[in-house]
């Protein structure tokens, strides 16, 4: 049986010039100004479900936390504290009610979900982080948030399964925790210091759980890269289910 403390460390140094709680880019957990919108893409084909006056699964708490003037909203729901599977569904405000987009698996962190993520603890941030940035190893899709393309998205070695990590970065939406809005998500900026981690990324699923961050099939990121709008000030809602019914 393969011991889990060698893969977590060659994940960890593998993610070193990355993200993904690795140590590259930082990230702020209040909410950032404007971003410039860019030209209007396609609308994307993502299957919608019935509209709802809230959104299912989220407490007070969480709900008083999304913005008024957020217009989109991706909610990542984890099917434990201590489990790497989550859901992720994107929510769009039509008029009163929010329409919910079609469930899709993904995966966060090895060791789950945390209220106060700390770097190396293997765990997601639970909370609300609005996303402003986006970029990859991949040319731009059509993406209307910044898109920083980079070589530097660079994934070497395996994941925690031993699953390649080769493509886990072709695609990255920056969740702006512990970072700095209006950068490259592979800014290494922390607001809130080294020690609360960072790199904490939207990005391309690899088969396995993550270091911190959250992942869903490249189809799947490069809708949300398409519908994504700044003017409509996108939040991500992240953490396990039952944290997120508070």
């Amino acid at each position: 049986m393969i011991s889990r403390v060698p893969r977590a460390s060659l994940l960890a140094a593998s993610l070193m010039l990355t993200g993904c709680g690795g140590g590259a880019v930082a990230a702020s957990e209040h909410v950032p100004g404007t971003t410039t919108v860019r030209t209007p893409t396609p609308t994307p084909t993502t299957s919608l479900r019935a509209a709802s006056q809230e959104i299912p699964g989220l407490g007070p708490r969480h709900r008083a936390a999304i913005p008024s003037r957020s217009g989109q909203v991706v909610v990542v729901t984890g099917r434990g504290r201590n489990s790497p599977d989550a859901t992720v569904v994107l929510y769009q405000r039509k008029g009163a009610d929010w329409q919910a987009g079609a469930p899709w698996p993904a995966h966060n962190a090895l060791r789950g979900w945390s209220h106060h993520h700390m770097s190396g603890d293997l765990r997601s941030p639970i909370g609300v982080y609005t996303l402003s940035d986006a970029g990859g190893l991949n040319a731009d899709p059509g993406s209307r948030l910044p898109y920083h393309r980079s070589a530097k998205f660079s994934s070497p070695g395996t994941g925690f399964e031993g699953e390649p990590l080769d493509e886990a970065f072709d695609y990255v939406i920056a969740i702006d925790y512990n970072r700095r809005p209006g950068t490259s998500p592979l800014d290494w900026t922390r607001p809130l210091g080294a020690s609360r981690g960072g790199g904490i990324w939207l990005h391309v699923d690899h088969g396995g759980p993550t270091h911190g961050c959250v992942s869903v099939s490249e189809e799947h990121m490069k809708e949300l890269l398409l519908a994504l709008d700044p003017a409509r000030h996108p939040v991500v809602v992240m953490g396990d289910a039952a944290s997120l019914s508070l």
